[in-house]
């Protein structure tokens, strides 16, 4: 168990697989490049044995397996057959969707139940104009595949200014029509957006994403698990969807997450 000096315990766990991407996302990297590994990632065995060393001296029982973009990685196949033999209570992907089609197989095959899918926009120009790599198609192919394999989907979003301001409805309407969480996630101030004024020019707020919402639909608050990084609600009669809100509710007060990049290192926090 690890319990730090300010009481939280650490029960979920975070993994990337690689440092590398296939898109190059305008409010991530400043330049359109895409992310590449590191040159001393761990392999498949080395980063599992990782893990395991975490989760039984820590007594995590949550995993969810993210990158960069974790279908990119060759380790992903062996990687997720050996996080699933370990008897965890919950194991999920975080991904962009563009691979999924690709390793649905594989992931209907060791029986993963839930995984998170990034939709900025349902405007296949905008799509591209945003990731800078990547169809809206194969996404969206990948989302129905999801679905179909019985999975638990949330979909998660970024609302920034110029690019997708106008796809907060359209999003949440596209969620609900198939019973999925949207969640919207709010820019972060990390990264190139840190010391730049693009990020307040860029970011939309909590506030701002329920008052779009609520000119459409009626809402209420919904209960969420005590470590949630997302503030949930009801549309009665539709469905949830939730706001991770960053800057507006920072959450770390509940945190229970520990990360191990995919070099090996372990730390718990995002803006570390």
């Amino acid at each position: 168990m690890i319990i730090d000096r300010l009481g939280r315990q650490f029960k979920n766990l975070r993994v990337s697989l690689t440092s590398a991407c296939n898109y190059a996302c305008t409010y991530c990297v400043p330049d359109g490049k895409k992310l590449q590994p590191l040159s001393h990632e761990l392999n498949g065995e080395e980063l599992f044995h990782a893990v395991r060393l975490v989760v039984e001296g820590a007594g995590v029982n949550r995993l969810r397996i993210t990158g960069g973009e974790p279908l990119l990685s060759k380790k992903f196949e062996e990687f997720l057959r050996g996080v699933m033999s370990l008897g965890l209570d919950d194991v999920g992907i975080t991904t962009n969707g563009q691979l999924l089609p690709r390793y649905m197989p594989v992931i209907r095959e060791t029986g993963l139940k839930r995984i998170n899918i990034s939709l900025d926009t349902l405007d296949a120009s905008k799509f591209r104009s945003i990731a800078r790599s990547g169809d809206l198609a194969t996404v969206q192919k990948g989302i129905e595949m999801s679905l179909d394999a019985g999975m638990r989907v949330k979909i998660n979003t970024v609302p920034v200014r110029s690019g997708n301001e106008n796809q907060i409805l359209p999003l949440l309407d596209y969620s609900l029509d198939r019973q999925i969480e949207l969640r919207y996630i709010e820019l972060m101030n990390m990264g190139h957006l840190k010391y730049s004024n693009l990020y307040a020019q860029e970011y939309i707020g909590m506030k701002e994403i329920l008052s779009i919402i609520q000119e459409k639909y009626e809402i209420r608050p919904a209960n969420a698990p005590v470590d949630s990084t997302s503030i949930r609600y009801e549309i009665p009669g539709r469905g949830f969807f939730g706001i991770i809100a960053n800057e507006s509710e920072p959450f770390c007060r509940t945190c229970s997450r520990l990360r191990i990049s995919s070099n090996g290192d372990l730390y718990g926090c995002l803006s570390n």
